[in-house]
């Protein structure tokens, strides 16, 4: 028996159809049906509306990539088996890889003209969701009954910054713990007015920043902005973790780090780490007491020959910045000597931190036969036709597949000194090759980022020494749990 069935009223739908929901539910527990029964009870006295799962438009921040499509799938399906339970009428579940315009749909604020006109009319919620976000419909839906459907609303679990930081330019310097931005993996949401009142000011005045960075916090700036102060209402039952608290949760957040089945072999991956001479003293040797023994395939690549690293000259004048020309030199190399025996090609910065095993169990779910171009995306100019691409710093990831289709293009730098990553962003651009995004890749240092936001993750890499021991950092956060013991008692020897 389904909602439809049963007499519009609230008393009618309690005796008459929840008994028989609850028991054919997906995902509900006794809890869960009888605080969903109060809250019918108390919506229908108290405003005689009752929020109706079919009036929630779901969006997934979904990839083309076919690992990430299965993710999206799966959450699609059990969503629409929960509302099926609950309503004739199931909501909208969108994948927004497919949405228009592609390249750029999935930093939002292109797609909300979108969602104003198409759902406007008959929806009264938009909600965002990443690939692993946990969704208990009813919870979600209780959730959601508290607040004026009529009104402008910005819900979502609340970060804050500790400090100002690069990857959010420096915003809100004087007080930056002021200002809440979403945590995406735990959900969050668009009243339908504030849709429609975003979709106004788009048609009249359309984004013009550069670069789309740190998404979550660009689209709360961008409200904050645009509406007058529109702030984002902290939601408790928005969730990312398990905790004593997750009884409470509409929504929690699977944190666990993606395993297909066994790790890529270490032997199977070559490792790619620009250097140039004036850092071969203090960045080098951080590399070599941390994850150099983690790699079987690795050369340094630098502007001068040092035997005692030992590095590669690859006759590339060193620059102070962009370093395309190195880069492209180092995939020639790769094409040239190590396609034939490695799957995988990862080039990374001598102040770059990661953790390759890590990287092993990730590639597990990813097919070196494919074009795959890994890492953590930024986008350049996408509201004017522009492009995404990997950000270097954290490490970009190539399958072989990659390697040769981009190699086989004839792509080049335009000189020397211009962004690598970005370069290589258009270049994949051109091919039809999308990057792939993971969030366990950073740019920045632990400290750039919000703590809650980190406590969710297994993170893979991290970027940048710069006022931070970077050795600690590094067996804090990516050593495997074996080596940290060792380094313990290391300190303690030396602190004795």
């Amino acid at each position: 028996m389904l909602l439809g069935d049963c007499l519009p009223s609230a008393a009618l739908f309690l005796s008459c159809c929840l008994p028989n929901l609850i028991s054919n539910a997906v995902a509900f527990n006794s809890a869960d049906a009888n605080q969903l029964t109060q809250n019918f009870g108390q919506t229908g006295a108290q405003n005689h509306t009752v929020l109706d799962v079919g009036e929630i438009v779901f969006v997934i921040q979904s990839q083309s990539n076919s690992f990430h499509k299965k993710r999206a799938e799966d959450l699609k399906e059990n969503i629409l088996k929960q509302a099926a339970v609950i309503s004739k009428k199931l909501p909208n579940v969108l994948f927004i890889d497919e949405l228009e315009p592609r390249q750029s749909a999935w930093t939002i604020v292109p797609a909300i003209p979108y969602f104003a006109d198409t759902y406007g009319r008959n929806s009264s919620w938009i909600f965002f969701c990443e690939e692993e976000t946990i969704i208990n419909l009813p919870k979600l839906l209780m959730t959601l009954q508290k607040f004026e459907k009529s009104k402008n609303w910005f819900l979502g679990k609340a970060l804050h910054d500790e400090e100002s930081t690069i990857i959010h330019h420096y915003a809100f310097t004087e007080n930056p713990s002021a200002f809440k931005y979403p945590d995406f993996s735990a959900g969050w949401a668009l009243s339908m007015p504030l849709v429609k009142s975003l979709s106004d000011i788009l048609r009249q005045d359309p984004p013009s920043s550069d670069f789309t960075i740190d998404l979550k916090h660009e689209i709360a700036l961008y409200i904050w902005k645009k509406l007058d102060g529109q702030e984002l209402t902290h939601v408790k039952q928005f969730c990312s973790s398990a905790s004593s608290k997750a009884a409470e949760c509409a929504t929690t957040f699977n944190s666990a780090l993606p395993v297909c089945g066994s790790p890529v072999q270490k032997e199977d991956i070559f490792v790619a780490i620009k250097t140039c001479k004036k850092f071969h003293k203090d960045r080098i040797p951080v590399v070599k007491k941390t994850w150099e023994r983690q790699a079987v395939h690795y050369e340094y690549y630098s502007d001068y020959a040092d035997n005692t690293i030992p590095t590669t000259d690859l006759r590339i004048p060193n620059v102070e910045r962009g370093h395309c020309g190195k880069t492209f030199a180092i995939l020639e190399r790769y094409m040239k000597l190590y396609i034939a025996r490695t799957s995988w090609l990862i080039i990374v910065d001598d102040d770059t931190l990661i953790s390759l095993p890590r990287l092993q169990k990730l590639l597990s779910c990813y097919n070196p036969h494919k074009a795959v171009f890994l890492g953590e995306r930024y986008g350049y100019g996408l509201q004017a036709g522009g492009y995404n691409y990997i950000t270097g710093g954290g490490g970009m990831v190539f399958s072989k597949e990659a390697v040769k289709k981009l190699m086989n293009s004839k792509c080049q730098c335009y000189s020397n000194d211009a962004p690598d990553d970005m370069v290589l962003g258009m270049c994949f651009s051109s091919l039809g090759i999308t990057p792939t995004h993971s969030p366990l890749f950073h740019q920045a240092r632990p400290t750039d980022y919000a703590k809650e936001y980190l406590a969710h993750q297994i993170p893979v890499s991290f970027h940048k020494h710069w006022n931070i021991d970077p050795v600690k950092v590094y067996y804090k956060w990516l050593a495997p749990e074996e080596e940290k013991p060792q380094h313990g008692q290391k300190n303690m020897k030396q602190e004795l």
